[in-house]
Formats: C-alpha cells, structure tokens, sequence
C-alpha cells in the first residue's frame, strides 16, 4: 500500500484529496503545515508527499527545502500543488530534484496520474 502525505493548511482540500487516495487504497496521513509533515518524515518516509506552499508555521516551500538538506538521497517524490505560480516559486522548486509543480486548481485524475508515473518510475522522474 502506498503510504501518502498531504500537507496543507485548508481542510476542503485535504478532505477531498484524502478521500479520493483512500478510495483508490493508498494510506493517507494529513498535516496543516510543513513542521508537523517534517516531524512525521524523520519517524517514516512516505511513498510520495503532497504539499501547499502558503502554510503557517512552515511553509511548503521551507519543508521541500529542508527534507532536501535532510534526506538528500530521498527517493519519494514531492509534488507542489499551489496556485502561487511566479518565477520565483518555480525557480526554487527547480533546483530540488523529483519535485513535481503543478498548478491549482488540478484535477485529481492529473494529479493520481503523475503520482503513479513518478512511482512506477521508482520515484524518479
């Protein structure tokens, strides 16, 4: 089973990407910002992360980063779900590698396919 985090401040998002992973029988934990999602990572890996940016205490951003500093031979992708679509979000979301930007609002269908190319490509891609 695929283990999965979303990372995310708003609750309608979180509740309705949990459902739909769920259903299709992945194993789901949510946090509200990075630290929380961070802490979580130092005990067990997921097989894939999805995070907002725009989050309080830790943004997304900050997490991609420092999971980046901290597990630089990590193996699970990242994907960036956010509407902050700027030069700048793009360029540090550039320089991590198997991090995947994709713009909101996205549709679940991109969303699960992306995810599942990313792992049967062993997470690299």
């Amino acid at each position: 089973m695929t283990k999965i985090y979303l990372v995310d401040d708003e609750p309608v998002p979180i509740r309705v990407l949990k459902m739909t992973l769920e259903r299709s029988g992945h194993d789901v934990e949510s946090f509200t910002n990075g630290a929380l999602a961070l802490d979580r990572i130092r005990e067990q890996r997921p097989d894939v992360l999805v995070s907002d940016i725009e989050m309080p205490v830790m943004t997304g951003e900050e997490l991609c980063k420092q999971i980046n500093e901290e597990f630089p031979d990590r193996d699970f992708p990242i994907f960036v779900v956010t509407s902050l679509t700027d030069l700048a979000h793009r360029d540090w979301a550039r320089r991590i590698a198997n991090l995947h930007f994709l713009e909101k609002p996205v549709s679940m269908r991109r969303l699960t396919s992306q995810m599942n190319a990313a792992l049967a490509a062993g997470g690299q891609q």
